[in-house]
């Protein structure tokens, strides 16, 4: 049997266990009688796995290419097709809601964004925003997989800054291609990962529960967490009943979403010394704690307005809110602390969006769940630019820390400036687009910048009115998904798709 699911194709394989998903909010239904819900979802999870059965028994004896375009339009493929199931028992289930509604909701879950068009959280159901939820932990899972297994061999998603080329015969590939291919690598990591990523899952969920969340709320959380999807059936952590001590669990576990190193050195143990003096990991803590002391500094520097009567234990919530949101953003996720409003009016900025957007933009760790730019090509130009000004002082100076830091100072620091032009493309190219279905500038930029970064909560905290996605037009909902979709996948893996060299053979392409 297990060779039989190996040979499957990724998208047969990842909707089989959408099928088997689908059981979870159907016994969360029937355990607090809402029939009609666990119906629906039982039904489409048997048609579901009837589906990928009848694709499986087709495709299983054929032979399928191991070249990196396969792989590469079959991640695009699951981001675009998949959420087209995942939408049919969501629709059914709501029963006073558009296809299209539902499509871009499971869009949104799938790609870790979080961006719902239900803000309310009476609106749905609670098996539904558990599904919610369940989607978005599956595309974390999906995520952290592909990103080690695919995206690392072909040097993108931020692997093409550390990634070292070794000169073959007609060729130029990686030094990870040559040990398996990338079928084998997906099973393989899929395999090892899975645990892990069920087990950080659980393992949040009974603390949530320790610090006085209820068990439901507390799970839709800690997988909204670990995917880094902000997805919540309250609004965020702050609705919950866990408060700061929950808000502090949640903390813990972000810092999966800022470093792979946290759980996983290309599959082998990692030491916590070598954790702490990652370059991302570093980066981020620096953004950690200059941002929140800026905000808490500001009262007494320039916030001229704010009341006296504030107390030092409220300038203490202040500055934990700040650390909290500051950290959530950064890391894609977009939980609001408690404390925030405390914050805001600590500080005397009624509406930081921009300090938020541009955390997301610089966004999380290369390999995790967290979208954004990535801290580690944030870092390599940091470098490039600070051994440019070295050389400004002492133009003959040759610069030291090893081979690896010099290549990221220079083919690294190459590359990253290549993906920040990309990125800026996309940003005016969405944009544009967004103003073409009727938004303003302010919702253009914040819409933009929430959907590259898959991060979803920004449309609620960064502009100066909540952004309300259900009331979106079609063409602007439409902009959205893709908008979701590219910003999960990068657009340099998208030029990669269509250059030529990666649909040639195997040990002939040259990648970006």
């Amino acid at each position: 049997m297990l060779p039989f699911i190996a040979r499957l194709p990724l998208l047969v394989t990842v909707t089989g266990l959408s099928a088997l998903l689908m059981l979870v909010p159907a016994a969360h239904a029937v355990a607090i009688g809402a029939p009609w819900v666990a119906g629906t979802f039982a039904l489409y999870a048997l048609l579901t796995m009837l589906l990928a059965l009848m694709f499986a028994i087709a495709l299983a004896g054929r032979e399928r290419s191991d070249r990196p375009r396969r792989h590469l339009v079959g991640l695009l493929v699951i981001f675009v097709v998949l959420p087209l199931v995942l939408a049919v028992p969501f629709q059914q289930a709501v029963r006073n809601t558009t296809f299209l509604n539902a499509y871009v909701e499971m869009v949104s879950s799938l790609t870790t964004t979080g961006a719902t068009l239900f803000p309310e959280p009476g609106r749905l159901p609670q098996s539904v925003h558990l599904w919610r939820a369940t989607v978005g932990w599956l595309g974390g899972l999906f995520m952290w997989v592909s990103a080690i297994a695919v995206l690392a061999p072909m040097a993108l998603g931020g692997f093409e800054v550390r990634a070292r080329r070794i000169a073959t015969t007609g060729a130029q590939i990686t030094q990870i291609e040559k040990v398996a291919d990338l079928s084998s690598r997906v099973r393989t990591y899929a395999i090892k990962l899975f645990p892990v990523y069920t087990g950080l899952t659980a393992t949040l969920w009974l603390g949530l529960i320790l610090a006085g969340e209820t068990p439901f709320i507390a799970i839709c959380h800690a997988m909204s967490t670990l995917s880094t999807s902000g997805i919540s059936p309250v609004g965020g952590v702050a609705g919950g009943s866990a408060g700061y001590g929950g808000e502090v669990m949640v903390a813990i576990f972000l810092i999966f979403a800022v470093s792979r190193l946290a759980f996983s050195r290309e599959g082998q143990g990692s030491e916590v010394t070598g954790f702490l003096h990652d370059s991302e990991v570093r980066l981020a803590l620096f953004f950690v704690a200059t941002v929140p002391l800026f905000l808490f500094l500001r009262h007494f520097f320039g916030a001229y307005e704010v009341a006296s009567d504030m107390t030092l234990l409220s300038g203490l919530a202040s500055l934990w809110g700040s650390v909290f949101t500051v950290f959530s953003f950064l890391t894609t996720t977009g939980f609001v602390s408690a404390a925030w409003e405390s914050s805001q009016a600590w500080s005397g900025l009624s509406t930081p969006g921009l300090i938020l957007m541009g955390l997301a933009l610089v966004g999380g760790g290369v390999a995790t769940t967290a979208g954004g730019a990535k801290l580690l090509r944030v870092w390599a130009l940091y470098q490039h630019g600070r051994r440019e000004l070295d050389k400004l002082v002492h133009p003959n100076s040759v610069a030291g820390s090893g081979s690896e830091a010099r290549h990221i100072r220079r083919g690294g620091a190459y590359m990253a400036w290549v993906f920040f032009m990309l990125m800026t493309l996309s940003v005016a190219v969405v944009m544009m687009a967004f103003s073409f279905t009727g938004e303003n500038f302010e919702q253009s930029v914040v819409l933009t910048v929430a959907a590259l970064t898959t991060t979803g909560p920004l449309a609620d905290v960064a502009a100066s009115e909540p952004i309300r996605f259900g009331t979106m037009s079609v063409s602007a909902k439409l902009v959205l998904s893709a908008a979701m979709v590219l910003g999960r996948l990068e657009l340099l893996a998208i030029v990669a798709l269509l250059s030529p060299n990666v649909w040639r053979p195997r040990g002939r392409q040259i990648l970006p």
